[in-house]
């Protein structure tokens, strides 16, 4: 029998979150698990909970909700022993979807997690980020991104309807309105991209934005980020770019680019532009630039 903590967001998969944590609940436990509820009314507050009970003998965490959920999970657990499993029942789920999970089947999703208790997790990578002084980095799975896509983040981030990508197409138009191309300087590595730009993305996995294939041959588990890089794209260019953005082909547009590396620096570049908006990382705003960003292999244990 394995001890598992479980954070349930109650707004995830349309307000139907607490119906589907306590399911999630009482399947674990009919499988043999000792379950201990920690969610808590604040991300913030069921974070503090999860990594106090994580020191506490805990064999794994369970997270019921979506990428912000998944977020906090990879927060609590990265660079840890302690595996994470996921119930994916949010609107996005870009997460879910790039480590082959099951979405909105709270069924599968269990036995995915059941499975994977009694046979061992994987191992994935996982992406640290923050200041470059080094100062309280943040952990996330999936991408990373600070650009028009983080504009429309976070504006969608305050819309309560549609759900998914259709939400995320309503919050892109008055962006676009308002749209003038950033300065950015961007080292992967050894190789420096300092430009007016309309997007930088810094990928650990593909998709982004509930379900927009942004670095479509990002691997979760190949040791490297994919950093998509698209230069100045004025407003209407951005508008016809952006349907080719859901079948992966932007990245066959000669003002892309596609640069693999260990270790990302993202910053301003003010005389080529304004600043950037604040990073988003799994859709959850992580702060603004300059951020140091770099892949840690094999630091998420992945229970599926």
């Amino acid at each position: 029998m394995s001890t598992v903590g479980l954070v349930v967001n109650p707004v995830a998969g349309t307000g139907h979150g607490s119906s589907v944590g306590r399911r999630t609940h009482r399947l674990l436990r009919r499988a043999g698990h000792d379950v201990h509820d920690l969610s808590a009314p604040t991300l913030a507050l069921a974070t503090d909970r999860a990594r106090e009970a994580a020191t506490a003998g805990l064999d794994a965490l369970v997270v019921v909700g979506g990428d912000g959920m998944v977020h906090l999970g990879v927060g609590v657990v990265a660079g840890t022993d302690l595996p994470l499993g996921i119930v994916a029942v949010g609107t996005g789920n870009d997460v879910a979807r790039s480590f082959g999970l099951p979405r909105g089947d709270v069924d599968r999703a269990v036995a995915v997690v059941d499975r994977a208790l009694r046979a061992g997790p994987r191992r994935v990578d996982a992406v640290r980020a923050g200041p470059p002084d080094g100062d309280s980095p943040r952990w996330y799975a999936g991408v990373l991104s600070c650009g028009l896509d983080a504009a429309v983040n976070a504006r969608a981030n305050a819309l309560t309807w549609p759900h998914g990508h259709a939400r995320y197409l309503r919050a892109l138009v008055p962006e676009l309105a308002a749209f003038r191309p950033y300065g950015y300087r961007v080292q992967v590595d050894d190789t420096t991209w300092e430009s007016a730009g309309t997007l930088v993305a810094v990928a650990n996995t593909p998709w982004f934005g509930g379900g927009l294939p942004i670095a479509p041959d990002a691997v979760p588990d190949d040791g490297l980020l994919d950093v998509v890089l698209a230069g100045p794209f004025s407003r209407r260019e951005a508008v016809g770019i952006f349907p080719r953005i859901y079948r992966g082909r932007h990245v066959d547009d000669p003002r892309v680019r596609v640069l693999r590396g260990r270790r990302v620096l993202v910053e301003p570049a003010p005389d080529l532009g304004p600043a950037p908006p604040a990073a988003f990382a799994d859709g959850e705003r992580l702060g603004g630039l300059p951020l140091l960003v770099e892949v840690v292999p094999g630091a998420l244990l992945l229970l599926g």
